[in-house]
Formats: C-alpha cells, structure tokens, sequence
C-alpha cells in the first residue's frame, strides 16, 4: 500500500465555475427534480462558495462565467462544454428550459481568446456526457447525448472516443456514474450502464473502482479529481474508504442544496485542458 500511495500526485488543474445566484427548481428534468420542494438559493450559493475554496486552496485556479438571470441550472458548468488542448466543443442541450446556456459559453471561451471553438450540430451536455481519460473520451449516451454527437466530438476534439449507453434514468448523465481519477484510473456504479458497456469499462479498466448503489445515488461519483485529492459529496463515505485503500485522499463537500436539483461537485466544475507545452 504505501508504494501506491507514493505514486499518488496533484497536478494543478483550471476549473470554470457559475455562481448559482438565480439557482432554483423550477422544473424537472430529471428524475431528482422536484419543483415542489423549496429551495434555499442562500445555502446553495454558500455551499458552492465551499467548494470554490476547496479548490483555490488546494493550489487550482478557478475562473468564472458570469450567472444569467433565468438560468437556474447554469451553475452545473460541466454540461457547459468539452475542452481539450485548448479546443472547445461547446455543448447543444436537450431540453429548452437550458439552451440559451450554451450561447453564454460560447461567449466566454470566444472573449477568452479561444481560437477553435465549434458549436455542436448534435445534441451534447458536454462533461456531463463526456469524461476525458488520458488520451481517449468516454461519451455517454441513453438520456441526453444524442449517440450522432461522438463522431462530432471526436472530430472536433482530436481524440477517440468511446461510446458508454447508460440504463437507469437516476444516472441520466454519465457524470452520475462515473468518474475519472487519473489518467488510467476510472470508478464507476456498474447498475447504471447497459451490458455491451459494462462489459467495455471492465474490459479498459480491469482495476476500476467499482460503487456500491448507496455512494452512487448519494452522488458520490459525481466527483473531481487532481490526481491524489477527490472532491466528492460528503454523504458518500463508503466510496471514501474505497478511494483511501487506493491512496487517494478524499475531501468532502457539502452541497445539498444543489443536489436538489440532480448535480453534484463534478456538475459544478467545467475543466480547462490546455494544449501541452513543448
């Protein structure tokens, strides 16, 4: 064990958030949603300020989207867009009530100087459907990516991609039940996935850390890693013992209110990947 933990290090990771200053539930597209339920929009904003911190003080830089006014979901900045080497694939969502999101995006990264931004032709949720692994990109599919939008990805990204068909409506993104711990290393809950895909992550990640149902729908896989540090749902310890035994080491968030309205750490926070200098 202490060979695996010595092995284990942070690498410094760029992270776009969106402060959920108009964050409610005003309708449900998912099966978490209850638009019945009151809502804290206060506590939400606290919590995510948590979690920005987390991340500033463990060395990564956060930069961030402005909020807009009736975009109670812009706060899961993941479903926002795919970056990879500095080449942006901004998201086109399914459902009407986030759409007006993705133009927001698209302003940002194109303010920002981002010279190869494509805008989707097909149906994408970006990170919320997209996990990028070392040099491939597992896409998810089932519930809201359109399966015609992984050839689009892997065009627009340069990297091959790896279709994942998820089954179970409480995981309707594949950041729900997956999520990547390094380059090589992935943890997932295998009841989410179809057979066919089940069978494709044991067969790419034979030492994968497989969840047990309670972690996954406390979203415990709805979770951001640097290497050594996992940003995770404090409600999903299980998972966190798990992670301990491979030499990870887990930090809990407190984000319930979110929660509310089906996302997590990992819906929060868009990831920048640059192009590798030489």
């Amino acid at each position: 064990m202490s060979q695996t933990l010595a092995v284990r290090q942070a690498t410094r990771r760029h992270y776009l958030m969106c402060r959920p200053t108009y964050f409610d539930v005003t309708y449900a597209i998912n099966p978490w949603m209850d638009p019945g339920k009151p809502v804290d929009t206060g506590l939400a904003i606290a919590q995510w300020e948590g979690l920005r911190r987390l991340y500033q003080d463990h060395g990564h830089t956060v930069d961030l989207i402005e909020p807009v006014e009736g975009l109670p979901d812009m706060v899961f900045a993941a479903n926002g867009a795919t970056v990879v080497d500095d080449r942006v694939l901004v998201a086109r969502f399914r459902h009407p009530q986030r759409a007006a999101e993705a133009p927001a995006y698209r302003e940002w990264f194109t303010a920002g100087g981002y010279r190869e931004v494509h805008l989707a032709t097909n149906v994408n949720e970006a990170e919320g459907d997209y996990m990028v692994v070392g040099a491939t990109i597992l896409a998810g599919t089932g519930f809201r990516t359109d399966p015609r939008a992984h050839a689009e990805l892997q065009a627009a990204l340069g990297r091959p991609v790896v279709t994942l068909t998820l089954t179970d409506p409480r995981f309707y993104h594949l950041d729900t039940a997956l999520a990547v711990l390094s380059d090589t290393e992935v943890m997932y809950y295998p009841g989410a996935f179809c057979p066919d895909s089940l069978a494709t992550l044991r067969a790419l990640f034979p030492d994968a850390v497989v969840v047990e149902e309670a972690d996954a729908v406390a979203f415990g896989l709805n979770a951001v890693s640097d290497g050594l540090h996992v940003f995770l749902p404090d409600t999903a310890t299980g998972l966190a013992g798990q992670l301990r035994e491979r030499g990870f080491e887990p930090v809990g968030v407190d984000l319930s209110e979110l929660l509310k309205a089906g996302g997590s750490v990992k819906c929060c926070t868009l990831e920048i990947r640059h192009q590798a200098q030489a």
